[in-house]
């Protein structure tokens, strides 16, 4: 195996070679951003940007949803709960939102991303202009009603450890771009509220 400093030897990055942002966002007529959404498991993350997703596809723009189900049954297969796997799986989510970012394309991410070091890593790697943190504020008993995969049942009960909101914590956003409190507002009213915040941000004047 390559130690780091031969493994960098052999690695020659083509990026002042190949088409820019800017070329992909003149083409898409649109400015990518990175929607990165936080809150608890049931805060209703997927579900708002599955709305957002549709508004945002109606009005013209090119978008790409990432979920934490669906990122962790194929890039991230391979990690578990842990503290060291949630920082990496963060980590290659904002690597992999980077290259959409490139490609001029909007990226609505659904994380937990449960504390501020984590998410501060990942605007680290996306770059603070191109980072919109929506914090999808709902309160552990909401989300325990709702809990539709039997997940916070299962924390409870001792089967899964390490879960946020139970056995391990969720440090609230300080300073969120959008706020969201869903007990208060329709799935449809969530999505107007990102949207109405993102539009001057992405459309191309």
């Amino acid at each position: 195996m390559f130690d780091m400093n031969e493994k960098s030897e052999h690695i020659h990055p083509v990026f002042d070679s190949i088409l820019g942002r800017q070329d992909k966002e003149v083409l898409l007529n649109q400015h990518a951003k990175v929607i990165w959404m936080t809150g608890l498991s049931g805060s209703g993350k997927t579900t708002i940007a599955v709305a957002l997703e549709r508004a945002l596809n109606e009005q013209g723009f090119l978008t790409q949803v990432l979920d934490g189900d669906n990122v962790r049954v194929g890039i991230n297969n391979n990690l578990g709960f842990s503290e060291e796997d949630r920082t990496e799986n963060i980590r290659r989510i904002a690597e992999v939102s980077k290259l959409f970012l490139n490609c001029g394309i909007i990226t609505i991410n659904c994380f937990v991303s449960p504390t501020i070091e984590i998410r501060a890593n990942a605007k680290k790697i996306i770059g603070a202009d191109n980072f919109l943190e929506v914090f999808v504020n709902t309160p552990i008993e909401i989300c325990e009603k709702r809990d539709v995969k039997g997940l916070y049942k299962k924390a409870r009960a001792g089967e899964i450890k390490n879960f946020t909101g139970i056995d391990a914590p969720f440090e609230a956003p300080q300073n969120p771009n959008i706020y969201i409190i869903t007990d208060e507002l329709t799935v449809e009213e969530a999505a107007t509220q990102i949207l109405e915040y993102i539009i001057p941000l992405i459309t191309r004047k």
